[in-house]
């Protein structure tokens, strides 16, 4: 009667003798309603049984009893209450030598787990390094005293009892041990408090250290883009085609050895930007911005400006190695032709300024005379070899030549003495046209001969001057157009012989008239100073020149088809290459749409294309060596391909930058499925819906179209004021910068936040008021009683001093140290 009052809580009427076994069944009943209302099911226990005395049942009933409403409510990790129970008692005696809880019976018999849990949570109460193993009944009853002089625990269980069974009771152990969970409860509160704390810090910790990384990484590579900038718009021109076509090699090894890790170092920014961008959306965090400048887009406005400043360098290269090739022409044009200038000026003014024809016949004046007209018709023939070189100085001048001044100086010299050479000899002709008139006798054949051996002499000089004339040529056609025009000159050369025949027969014809008429021949024509050994040595020339002519072309026609054929081979890969690369990023852009089932076989997929890709780049490298012998060979153009280096050196990197951005893009929705706890099935369903829509497959979704995604999974968005309301918060969260586009991690993110809980600011205060016992504030002493070294330490340099009217010394303001972590305010 006593324990059902007890049970029930009210005072049970006495019953009257006569009456007395029907009283005490309807007060049992009364407590075994009451039992029942408890949520206790009470299996085959009468009332009767218990009014008779049946002990079986009325032990059988108290167990019920203690399992109700000592043991059923505990709970460790989602088990069972005894199974709970005893995953509580291994936790906290798995630091102790000698203890090794698997069960409620034998595990208990030496009395140093009893002595453990005590020790656990308050060891200022045991002396545990002083227990011994083999003296169970003085361990057993330390346990029970000091757990009932300190701890209110009753001392249920008696040491000997234990000691000497061979199985000690479970249910009384489990009964006893129950009472120890109980009293320790709050220490039980304190460390699940401490380990969710120590997972929201440890994600904080974690975090902190990527955006460290990014800002080192960030840092890195704008002061080397900042570095290389200035070397690239250094447009400072050398003088000579060596220097320039260092500077050229000296780009090629920037583009093949320094900039392509820069560019891997450029994508894995980028990833770890998006990885860390994602972990803090998964762990509630507010979004990383990094540091003033160092933005994803600052990086890649810088990366442009480089590509931008580095395209312009190359051409500029290309261009002055093409202007100084031009330069080097004309300057040696300019030098052969003005010393074949200055070889025919040499002696003309001593001879203009000779007196000879003072003393001489009227015949020998006539000749003088003669002599002098023809070299006036050499002279005017001469007038556009000297404006020739004229103009070459010119342009030379235009070009910005390095050496202009000694050009100009032996232009200006060649001129000055032209224009000498015309005065001196419109002098002689007046001087001989006065002594003409007193000389009437002329020699007819040597006129003859001077006349026909004039032009013939230029002619002749004029074919050494084209043989010996120096060319510029790019293509195979270019050098069969000089092969052409050769082969036309020696078509003439017959009819020249020709003309040389005869020129020498005039002079033959004077000698038979001297000889037959006994005449004394003068050595020399007085018409002219040309011999007919002259003409015949300078026709030897000529001879000699054709052959040598012949091999030169010929071994430029060799060149050039040596250089076409380097252009078709560097065509015939880049004809390949082009469209290859083309087919990946389509092939790439087919697997970030979804399109091949679960993201692990989109990722497999990716893997699977960024290994061919990888195993592609000797291809590229072939290429580039072929591109080297071109630019070696100083060739730029080729109208076999559309593509050139600089063409597939961009559609490489685009390439590569791709499938690393798209292998992140399905990792971070991996880590978003797989930390939102997304099926599969969710995930598929995300895609489809997502590509439904993205008619135009950029992967993007501008606002109607983002609409029209929601409203097919069923969120209320239509078209009125609640609707667009709704519209409006989504967009907010999944479009903050207010782009006009949503992409598929925007909107993975948020249907994941949408379906899955995380923890909360609200839920980490909860936590620390645990282990601040209730306060508003907690100590340094309690943050490193309850937290990890390092954690306990990041807290303390981070938390402000507590500013409430129940603070004391030493206070921390956890409130706005957990708010901070989730970007409520700032720390």
């Amino acid at each position: 009667m006593l324990l059902l009052e007890v049970i029930s809580g009210e005072r049970l009427p006495k019953p009257e003798r006569g009456k007395m076994r029907v009283h005490k069944i309807n007060n049992v009943n009364k407590a075994l309603d009451f039992i029942a209302s408890k949520g206790v099911k009470l299996v085959s226990i009468g009332a009767e049984e218990i009014v008779d005395g049946n002990a079986k049942m009325t032990l059988g009933m108290i167990w019920t009893i203690i399992l109700r409403f000592a043991i059923q409510d505990i709970s460790v990790e989602e088990t069972s209450a005894k199974e709970g129970l005893l995953l509580w008692c291994q936790r906290k005696t798995a630091p102790y030598k000698n203890v090794n809880v698997q069960n409620f019976h034998i595990s208990w018999k030496d009395g140093l787990a009893f002595n453990a849990l005590i020790h656990r949570h308050r060891p200022e109460l045991i002396e545990y390094d002083k227990l011994r193993k083999d003296d169970p009944v003085t361990n057993l009853n330390n346990a029970f005293e000091v757990a009932e002089k300190y701890l209110d625990i009753p001392k249920m269980l008696d040491a000997e009892d234990i000691v000497n069974t061979a199985r000690p009771d479970e249910k009384a152990i489990m009964t006893y041990v129950s009472s120890f969970y109980h009293a320790f409860s709050g220490a039980q509160k304190a460390e699940t408090a401490a380990n969710r704390i120590c997972k929201v810090l440890a994600v904080n910790q974690e975090n902190e250290h990527l955006m460290e990384d990014y800002e080192r990484l960030a840092s890195d590579l704008l002061e080397w883009i900042r570095r290389t900038i200035p070397w690239l718009e250094d447009r400072v021109p050398q003088k000579t085609i060596q220097e320039m076509q260092q500077k050229l090699e000296d780009f090629r090894d920037y583009r093949r050895v320094h900039k392509p890790p820069k560019v891997q170092e450029k994508c894995q920014l980028e990833i770890n930007f998006n990885t860390l961008q994602t972990k803090l959306r998964l762990s509630n965090r507010p979004a990383f911005m990094p540091s003033e400048g160092k933005l994803v887009s600052d990086i890649a406005n810088a990366w442009r400006g480089l590509e931008q400043v580095e395209k312009g360098y190359e051409d500029w290269l290309l261009s002055e190695i093409r202007r100084l090739q031009r330069l080097q022409h004309l300057a040696e044009k300019f030098q052969q032709k003005a010393s074949l200038h200055e070889a025919w000026t040499r002696g003309k003014e001593e001879m203009l300024n000779q007196h000879d024809y003072e003393s001489a016949s009227l015949q020998e004046v006539r000749a003088l005379l003669r002599r002098h007209e023809a070299f006036e018709s050499d002279l005017a023939a001469h007038q556009d070899r000297v404006e020739h070189i004229a103009a070459l100085a010119q342009e030379l001048n235009e070009l910005d030549y390095h050496e202009a001044a000694s050009v100009n100086s032996r232009c200006q010299a060649i001129c000055d003495q032209w224009d000498n050479l015309g005065t001196l000899t419109q002098k002689r002709r007046d001087a001989l046209e006065r002594m003409e008139k007193l000389l009437e006798t002329i020699d007819q054949l040597q006129l003859e001969f001077a006349r026909r051996a004039a032009p013939f002499n230029n002619w002749l000089d004029g074919a050494i001057e084209d043989l010996q004339d120096v060319w510029l040529v790019h293509s195979v056609e270019e050098t069969q157009s000089l092969l052409t025009a050769h082969e036309q000159f020696k078509a003439t050369l017959p009819e020249a012989d020709r003309e040389r025949g005869a020129i020498l027969g005039i002079q033959g014809e004077i000698q038979k008239i001297c000889q037959t008429y006994g005449l004394r021949p003068k050595s020399t024509n007085p018409y002219i100073t040309l011999s007919s050994q002259d003409i015949n040595n300078k026709w030897d020339t000529v001879r000699k020149l054709v052959p040598s002519r012949d091999q030169t072309l010929q071994e430029e026609l060799a060149r050039q088809q040596v250089n076409e054929r380097l252009r078709r081979q560097f065509a015939a890969q880049a004809n390949a290459i082009g469209p290859w690369i083309q087919g990946k990023v389509e092939e790439v852009g087919r697997l970030a749409a979804g399109l091949a089932g679960s993201l692990e076989e989109q990722m497999a997929g990716l893997r699977q294309q960024e290994q061919n890709i990888i195993n592609y780049k000797s291809n590229i490298d072939r290429l580039e060596g072929d591109h080297q012998l071109l630019q070696e060979s100083l060739v730029f153009d080729n109208k076999h391909t559309v593509y050139s280096m600089e063409h597939i050196r961009v559609g490489w990197e685009q390439l590569l930058t791709t499938i690393a951005r798209t292998i992140n893009e399905v990792e971070n929705q991996i880590l978003t499925r797989d930390a939102k706890g997304i099926s599969q099935e969710q995930m598929q369903e995300f895609r489809a819906s997502f590509n439904h829509f993205d008619k135009d497959h950029v992967g993007a979704l501008g606002p109607e179209e983002f609409k029209a995604c929601l409203i097919s999974l069923g969120y209320d968005v239509e078209n009125d004021r609640q609707g667009d309301a709704e519209f409006n918060r989504i967009m907010s969260v999944v479009d903050p910068n207010h782009s006009g586009l949503v992409t598929f991690q925007a909107f993975i993110d948020f249907m994941s936040r949408e379906t899955t809980d995380t923890d909360t600011a609200d839920q980490v205060i909860a936590s620390f008021k645990v282990l601040a016992g209730d306060k508003n504030f907690i100590t340094a002493e309690e943050l490193r009683r309850e937290l990890p070294p390092d954690q306990a330490e990041y807290c303390i340099a981070r938390m402000a001093p507590y500013q409430g009217p129940d603070a004391a010394p030493g206070a921390l303001d956890y409130k706005s140290f957990s708010t901070a972590l989730y970007g409520e305010s700032d720390l």
